[in-house]
């Protein structure tokens, strides 16, 4: 019997055997690559992947599917991990990992932000996502959809959207689109940063209030003079200020 889908896990099964192999061929693994799936749910993706490469891990946090899996695919081939993605420390796993998944939407903006302290770790991400999570992250400033998502993934990450996904693809199909996304670690000397905590702080306190101005905003931060001397225009809001103006803010903050 196929598994029933869990509100609560956010689950929407993908059945499209075309879409299957187009992110199959997207990822493009090789044979002695290591991956980790985040919800490999039924194990229909997991089964592509497994066709290629010796082993993987897998992360899942539904005991019915966790069993699922072990019987389908045993102990060996597929490195389980039962629990919950948001929760698990990525640096007990092998570095060097390709990391899949087609996430529950209803934790994709936390997981992402999550999955950027470990970013180092990682050769490459591919997440199937609700689209307008992705058109989040790669979003450009001044544009509706831009935020701290977008500045905190751009910082860690090179964002690449890759395709559309119609809810039809899926079991059952979600009320909004999804959208194939590759991310991409960006290497140390293009980030710019030391303390990455610092812009998490810049940046979470920008977006707070994203109607007031930067002046206010980041009042117990950096005052007025400061802000026109770093290059940036008190009178701007948090969405007017680039991914290099939030580094150079940070970066000013680092050296006090």
């Amino acid at each position: 019997m196929r598994h029933i889908p869990r509100k609560r896990f956010g689950q929407h099964f993908l059945a499209d055997a075309a879409i299957l192999d187009r992110i199959v061929a997207a990822i493009d693994p090789g044979a002695d690559e290591l991956f980790v799936e985040i919800g490999p749910g039924e194990g229909v993706l997991t089964a592509r992947m497994l066709a290629v490469v010796a082993r993987m891990h897998a992360v899942e946090i539904d005991r019915d599917l966790a069993a699922g899996l072990r019987a389908k695919f045993g102990g060996e081939k597929l490195l389980l991990v039962e629990g919950d993605a948001l929760a698990l420390d990525f640096s007990a796993l092998p570095e060097g990992l390709r990391v899949i998944g087609n996430l529950p939407y209803n934790i994709s903006t936390a997981l992402m932000f999550h999955l950027c302290t470990f970013a180092e770790r990682f050769v490459d991400m591919h997440f199937m996502l609700q689209k307008e999570v992705v058109e989040r992250m790669a979003a450009t400033p001044s544009t509706p959809q831009y935020g701290r998502l977008s500045v905190m993934t751009q910082y860690w990450f090179e964002v690449q959207p890759l395709f559309l996904v119609p809810a039809a693809a899926f079991r059952p199909p979600p009320k909004v689109e999804s959208m194939m996304v590759r991310l991409i670690p960006r290497p140390a000397d293009l980030r710019g940063l030391a303390d990455a905590g610092l812009l998490k702080r810049v940046v979470t306190a920008a977006f707070s209030h994203r109607r007031k101005t930067l002046r206010n905003a980041l009042a117990g931060m950096l005052n007025e003079a400061k802000l026109v001397e770093l290059g940036v225009n008190p009178g701007a809001r948090a969405e007017n200020l680039s991914l290099n103006d939030y580094v150079t803010l940070s970066r000013h903050l680092e050296k006090l």
